[in-house]
């Protein structure tokens, strides 16, 4: 499918003042994971399969060498993607992936140089410990944040929830780094006896959506309920969220998880969804062609089907809008194009990378 625009002839109106189209840039991925947009325009997908493509506005596609072995396997493989703030300068592309070891596997981060179609100069800078059977929960996004932060989400391996409050190991936690890896001194947990010291936040149960809030500058992030209770967190250095002792979920098999929705000394979601859409990829819209959702957080929805828009005032979530929710795919990644459109990875065997514009935008 070549990648220039393709219109597939949709014109839904999410609002009564505008209406919107969506292009298709390619189809034909394998459940496609991490997506970036590079300064030359280029796209970057990546497949949870374990296999990193260039797309070019031509329409031609490259598979990029130089990945390391990783675990493709249920929710596990090639998973987020990142540009280094200083890209154009430095080549540093990071990417979260499933790394196979003793006990099983865990989530790992590496950072290569992108030439061409080639990473080189491999670099591991993070690896999730302990490793541990099972193929759920691996999280992972990837974001830095204004000071060159990088921030890491992980999952707790889901058979393994009751590490999520435990601070000697990375299972459900959020992981704060600098670009090489390097623990920052001011983390939260760095003097705590045997706390991992690239602990930011702990209590979280499988966390796929990151974005930082621009206004503020502070981490906001969404993580995946069991049965229900999928929540939006602003996240704080050192914050216990709860989970497994705190939610608003039940187990698959409708059994109690936990008898509290609130615990002191736990901090309480921004927003909840029940029954779960299974939220993954978030972003802040900032840009001008639809200037209607500038500053409204977007939420992709994997069992929910739709592209979710809450609207906020301040650090407040106000109110909740459905839009592509008849099409029926499942959003796995979303991005703010350079030009103010918005681009979205649908996860599938044959995933598609769109493009939502408004009408009459080329």
């Amino acid at each position: 499918m070549p990648m220039l625009l393709l219109l597939l002839g949709l014109l839904v109106p999410p609002l009564a003042a505008e209406e919107y189209r969506i292009v298709t840039l390619a189809d034909g991925l394998d459940h496609p994971w991490g997506l970036v947009e590079l300064p030359s325009g280029e796209l970057l997908v990546g497949e949870r399969r374990g296999r990193l493509l260039r797309l070019s506005a031509d329409g031609s596609r490259r598979v990029i060498t130089g990945l390391p072995s990783l675990v493709s396997a249920g929710q596990g493989g090639l998973l987020d993607l990142a540009l280094h703030p200083d890209f154009t300068s430095n080549n540093w592309l990071y990417f979260s992936y499933s790394q196979p070891g003793k006990g099983g596997a865990g989530t790992a981060v590496a950072r290569a140089k992108l030439q061409d179609s080639t990473l080189s100069d491999l670099e591991v800078i993070f690896v999730q410990q302990p490793k541990t059977s099972g193929s759920a929960h691996f999280g992972s996004r990837l974001v830095f944040d204004k000071q060159g932060y990088l921030f890491i989400t992980t999952g707790e391996r889901y058979h393994s929830r009751e590490l999520a409050q435990r601070l000697d190991n990375h299972l459900g936690k959020i992981l704060r780094v600098h670009d090489d890896g390097r623990v920052p001194a001011d983390n939260p947990f760095i003097q705590t006896p045997n706390a991992k010291p690239e602990i930011w936040s702990y209590g979280h149960r499988n966390i796929q959506g990151a974005a930082i809030h621009p206004p503020s500058g502070v981490l906001w992030i969404h993580e995946h309920g069991p049965r229900g209770g999928d929540e939006v967190n602003i996240i704080k250095a050192g914050a216990n969220y709860g989970w497994p002792q705190v939610t608003h979920g039940r187990e698959y098999s409708g059994g109690i998880i936990s008898q509290h929705t609130h615990r002191e000394g736990m901090e309480d979601p921004l927003w909840v969804w029940v029954p779960s859409i299974a939220p993954s990829g978030m972003l802040f819209y900032q840009g001008q062609l639809f200037p209607q959702w500038q500053n409204s957080l977007l939420v992709g929805a994997l069992a929910g089907r739709k592209l979710v828009r809450l609207t906020l005032d301040g650090q407040q979530i106000t109110g909740e809008h459905p839009l592509l929710d008849k099409l029926g795919l499942r959003f796995r990644t979303l991005a703010e194009a350079h030009d103010g459109g918005i681009y979205l990875l649908t996860d599938q065997a044959n995933g598609q990378l769109l493009k939502l514009l408004p009408v009459g935008q080329e």
